[in-house]
Order: C-alpha cells, then structure tokens, then sequence
C-alpha cells in the first residue's frame, strides 16, 4: 500500500496541537495554583493534617528463651461518651435517630449507672449519672468516663444498658490503649528495662537498646462522615512491633534472685550481684543486681541499677587467676615452683603486703603455684609477679590483655562500664613501686563484674572468650527473622597447657580440703572457681572508714569435667567477717544445684560422681490469701512472704535471717490495711 502523506501528515500535526495544548493546560493549571492558589492549598493541608490521628503501634514483646512472656503490651481501655453525634442539617431520619437516642439514654440512665457501679464500686451510681447528665448537657465530646479499664470489664461494659445498642447509636465506646506489663513483676527489671511512664519512650535495659525493634510504626488516621456517621478511616495502617527473645531463663533467673536476697538479709549486705552464664554460648541466663533499700530493721533489696554491667569494681583477689595465668604462660613460673611467705607479711617497696591469715602468724612456710591461688595469698602472688616483671611491669600488663582481661566489647546496655587495667608509661609518671605488686592481687584496677565472669568463661570454655549474649533472635508472629550468632571475643586466651594447668588449680581451690573456696562445692558435682574478698573504698575515697567496707565474690563453672555454666556471686557489706568463699561461696554451690536439678542435663547425674547421690531440692508451695484473709507463710522466704503480705495492706516487719519461722498474726485472721505483722526468721 502506498504512502498517502498528503492525508496522513495533516492528522498527525492535528494530534501534536491537540496534545501541546493539553500539556500547557496541565501546566498552566499546576503554575496557577502552585502560585495564585499556594495559601488555600496549604491551609486545606494543614487542616487535614490537624485531623489526622496516630494508630499507636503495638509494641513487641520480650521473651525469655524458654518461651515465657517477660514483658509484653497487653491493652487497656479508657471509656468514653460522645454526645456530639447529630449534625442540625441532617435529615429527618437522623433526627429522629436522635430523638430515639435521648428518650432511651434518659429511660436507662438509672440501670446504665447501677452497672457502671457493679463494675467500678469505687465509684457511686449517683455520681456516674451526674456526670453523664453533665456531659450531655454541655455537649461533651469524648467524655472519659472511665480510665484504666482491663478487657474484661471493657468486654461487660459493651453489655450494659443502652451501651449494648452499639457506638453509632449511643455514643458510648471505649478508647485502647496499649499498655506495657511483666507479668514477672520486678525480675531482672533492670535488664529488661522500663518506659517513660504515660509515654512510649524506652528508659534503659533491653527496651532501649532494642527499642527501634520493639517500638513498630505508628498508622494515621482521620474523621469523616459516611452516610450521616462520623467514622474513623485508616490513612496508613500501622506497623507493629517485633518480639526479641532474651536468653534470660526465667526459673534461672527467680532462683538467683532469691538466693541472693536471702544471703543478703543474712550478711546485711548493701549491694548484691549474679550472673550466671552458658559457657559455649555466652548467653546470660539470670543476671541479678539488688541494692539495699529502706531503714535499719525494716530493709528490703530492689534492682535500682545493672550494677553488674555498669559498676567499675576493684575485682579482688578473683584477678589472682589472670596473674597467675599470665607467669605461667610466659614460663616464669611452673606448678612445681614455691615461694615463701612466712609469717603472712612482706615488706612489698616499703609497703606490707598481708596475707588474710597474717595475725595467725600466716602459713610459716614455702607454698607451692597452686596453693597460692587455693589460699588466696596476697604475698604468694605479689611476689611471684613482682619478682618476675618489676623490670618490665608492661610485660604482665601485655599479657593480660593477651588472655582477655581489660578487652573492652560492647554490650547493648545504656551506661555500661568498660575495664581499667592501667598500662604503664614508658617515662613511668602513672606507675610506683608498688603497683605492680598491687595490681597482681586485684586492686587498682576496675573492672565490670561481667567481664570477671567472662574471663572464668573461657576458661571453661577451652580457652574460647565469648561476649555475654543478652538476645537470641528477632522474630514476628513466631516466625524468626534474625538470629543473633555467637560472637567470640579472643578465639584463645592462653595455650592448651596453661589452661590445664590453670583449670585443675581451680578444681583443687573448690575440691581440696584446704581450699578456701570449698563452700562453692557440690556432693553432686565438681566446681571450679575463685573466691575474693577486696576492701573498699568509702563514699568519701577512703579505706581507713569504720567500719571497713568489703567486696566479697566468688566466681567459677561447674561441672569440672565438661563446663555448661559459669557465675559470679559478689556482695558489698561493710563489717568482717568479709569472705568470699564463706558467704558468695553458698549461694554459687545453691544455684548450681538448682540448675542441675532444673535439667540442664537430660538427667543431673551425667555431672554427678559414681558414688553420689542427686537430690533435688522440694519445692515450697506459695499460699495465696482468699477474702482478705491473712494466709500461713511460714517456710517461706522472706521475698515471697513480703509480695503475699503487703498486697493486703499490712507493714511487714522482720527479725532474723533465713526462712519464715512465725508470723505475730495467726492465719486466718481479717487483714487490716496499715495493720503491722512481724516475721520471724531463722536459716
């Protein structure tokens, strides 16, 4: 077919006109009200903006890793009335909507407000009924008519008079508000973390750190009117939160807890702290930090503070182990070697060094490597490093940080601390004579307890330094999205040979009869550990306070034979007696026990010798009080005796340490809000 371009270019030009024109249309249109009409458009901008509301997103949940809810947003109800829902130009069928819904409002007012107080006694029918007259009178929009409601009432209140014909006739409905609960109460509060109260701002812990995760995206929404009603339309639908799952196990967890408050009240310590650990993961599985609150006679402990990951602490003599590791490593030393201490005291530089047995007249004789870590020796192993690199004190300080200690790694933790283990400079202005001998034994060097209890790890681990995991992985609606790997902070902290060495000496401080840790042992099971005990400095800086102020700690892994967990167990008091191994030592040997009879293993006697007997612990049944009757809570803690009692009103008083003994009230008597009850405790 031939080309006719005599009819065909003419239409094209046409088409090219007619499309120009529109384009300039287009154009001109944008131009005039991008110029001429910019102020209405952005008024109705603004105005529509105003409009819109936020659709709180839900925020994640926190778990623990057996599944346990730990933290969760579990929604509330405000309840309101609206009694602006007629338009004056409406037509005649909502008008006559309205009349039907102020004859039937005014009919059942009375019965609506004998409900409204069946479900909040608290408040009277009368006063229900004034302020719902009230509210209608003046018009209120979103009368709150009710704060704080749980989905059980909220779900009776749906069914009340008048309240039951639905929102779009009467008005009434409730408000949700996502509120963030623990159904575990105060356990591991400050690891898990908290909110700003009245707003959806993290304060610390895991909240915070996770906060982008847990916290979702707010949806938009706004109201318009559909056929005669005033609706909520969804602009853009939020998204909610995702769920973490922690490593914390919640038995793990309320076992530490109450071991430790226990021994607390015991040794009316000021500041106690647990971290107990899963060698091959590093994965946290209790952390406890309870600080002494209230008066003399009348104290109780709290978790004010992550004092095991922000708190710099002068380690005492559990450091004794890295300085020992590092003589060893180096070969300065072999398990052969002895060194003489006397009669517990050393002239150090002019300064005397003390053994904790230096007023018996110390041990009066040569002791062998190992003994002065199952002694705990001051001058066994000040000498030792002292001898070996007071030349060359940057030595020892590089072989510390060779196996670990003082290697800072991030935690996700507001505030936490990072370890000072001083280098010397080469003109030597922050070093003295004494420093060295000083720093081998624990002091002038700080550090965090979890790196502490990291350090045992690995060495329970083969030699394999691993960060503590505080959360496993990241998931939605069950499915996971993201795992968090181990992550391994030095693959190997000394050799093979020196772990030995170090690993069997620490057996015998915990196994040999001589040992000073031996109240960390178990009959079930063998531990390894290292107790220590360091004074303190007061809040002034001062060490020469009355009465002294002590760390005492205790940190080790269990079983021997093949670690599964380490701990630490450190207590802040101030007084002797001040032991490690007498007062952190029974409350690391209780846990471990707990943990091996919870089933760590498939059966508790894989980590058992031949010849022992396991015996689990009997579990304590908690009572629960029924109509405001005051219950039986002898034999109970004094944690769980406080958290029946004081619910009912009464002030608890307590005398003794250990368990409930007698209680000044007889159960089964009328408990009166304020009325005092003293508990009797005895171990």
């Amino acid at each position: 077919m031939k080309f006719d371009s005599k009819h065909i270019i003419p239409r094209y030009t046409f088409v090219i006109i007619v499309l120009t024109l529109i384009g300039a249309a287009v154009i001109g249109s944008a131009a005039y009200q991008m110029f001429f009409e910019k102020d209405y458009w952005e008024t109705v901008r603004k105005r529509m903006a105003t409009r819109q509301k936020d659709i709180p997103a839900i925020r994640g949940n926190i778990y623990s890793s057996d599944g346990q809810l730990l933290v969760g947003s579990m929604p509330i109800y405000t309840l309101r009335a609206d009694f602006v829902v007629k338009d004056p130009n409406d037509s005649i069928a909502e008008r006559k909507l309205q009349h039907w819904r102020d004859s039937v409002f005014m009919e059942e007012l009375d019965s609506l407000c004998i409900g409204l107080n069946k479900l909040f006694p608290e408040t009277a029918p009368a006063d229900f009924r004034k302020k719902l007259l009230d509210g209608k009178k003046r018009g209120r929009r979103n009368l709150p008519i009710k704060h704080n409601v749980s989905y059980i009432k909220y779900k009776e209140f749906l069914e009340l008079p008048f309240v039951r014909y639905g929102r779009i006739k009467t008005g009434f409905y409730a408000e949700e508000i996502p509120q963030r609960q623990k159904p575990y109460g105060n356990m591991a509060t400050r690891t898990l973390g908290a909110l700003v109260p009245a707003c959806d701002s993290a304060m610390n812990g895991l909240e915070l750190a996770y906060d982008s995760v847990l916290r979702g995206v707010n949806g938009k929404k706004h109201r318009e009117k559909v056929r005669r009603q005033w609706m909520d339309r969804t602009d853009v639908e939020p998204i909610n939160g995702l769920d973490i799952i922690s490593t914390i196990d919640v038995g793990m967890q309320d076992a530490a807890e109450k071991i430790l408050v226990r021994k607390l009240h015991e040794v009316n310590g000021e500041v106690g702290v647990v971290v107990l650990m899963e060698v091959a993961t590093g994965d946290v599985k209790a952390i406890v930090n309870m600080t002494r609150l209230g008066s003399p006679g009348n104290y109780y402990y709290a978790e004010v503070k992550n004092n095991a990951i922000t708190d710099l602490w002068e380690p005492g003599s559990t450091f004794k182990t890295a300085s020992m590791m590092v003589a060893l490593e180096d070969g300065m030393v072999t398990r052969a070697d002895s060194v003489q201490v006397g009669n517990g005291v050393y002239m150090m530089h002019g300064r005397p060094m003390k053994d904790h047995n230096w007023r018996k007249g110390g041990y009066g004789r040569r002791i062998s490597v190992d003994e002065c870590l199952m002694f705990s020796s001051n001058v066994g192993v000040s000498r030792i490093i002292d001898e070996h690199y007071f030349q060359h004190p940057e030595k020892y300080v590089d072989g510390l940080y060779r196996e670990g200690v003082g290697v800072p790694f991030t935690l996700p933790f507001k505030g936490q601390g990072f370890p000072k283990v001083r280098r010397p400079k080469p003109d030597g202005s922050n070093w003295s004579k004494t420093a060295l001998a000083w720093m081998s034994i624990g002091y002038e060097t700080q550090i965090p307890p979890i790196y502490t209890v990291t350090f045992y790890n690995a060495i329970a681990n083969g030699g394999r330094m691993v960060k503590p995991r505080f959360v496993r992985s990241i998931r939605k609606d069950g499915i996971t999205l993201k795992d968090f790997p181990v992550e391994v902070v030095k693959e190997h902290i000394c050799s093979n040979r020196t772990l030995k060495d170090v690993h069997e000496i620490l057996e015998r401080v915990v196994n040999d009869p001589t040992g000073l840790g031996k109240k960390a042992g178990c009959k079930q099971f063998k531990v390894c550990g290292k107790t220590g005990t360091a004074q303190v400095a007061d809040e002034h800086g001062s060490y020469h306070g009355s009465p002294a102020r002590y760390m005492v700690s205790f940190c080790g892994f269990y079983p021997s034979e093949k670690p599964q967990y380490s701990c630490i167990v450190c207590i802040k008091k101030s007084g002797l007696p001040a032991s490690g191994g007498g007062q952190c030592g029974p409350v690391f040997s209780e846990l471990a026990q707990f943990v091996m009879a919870k089933g760590v293993f498939r059966e508790p006697q894989e980590a058992a010798d031949s010849t022992s007997v396991f015996e689990a612990p009997a579990p304590i049944e908690k009572p629960v009080s029924e109509g405001g009757l005051i219950p039986d809570v002898t034999g109970l803690g004094i944690r769980d005796a406080i958290s029946i009692l004081e619910p009912l009103g009464l002030k608890v008083k307590v005398h003794g340490q250990g368990r409930v003994v007698k209680q000044t009230i007889p159960a089964g008597e009328k408990a009166i809000k304020g009325q005092s009850i003293a508990l009797e405790l005895k171990n």
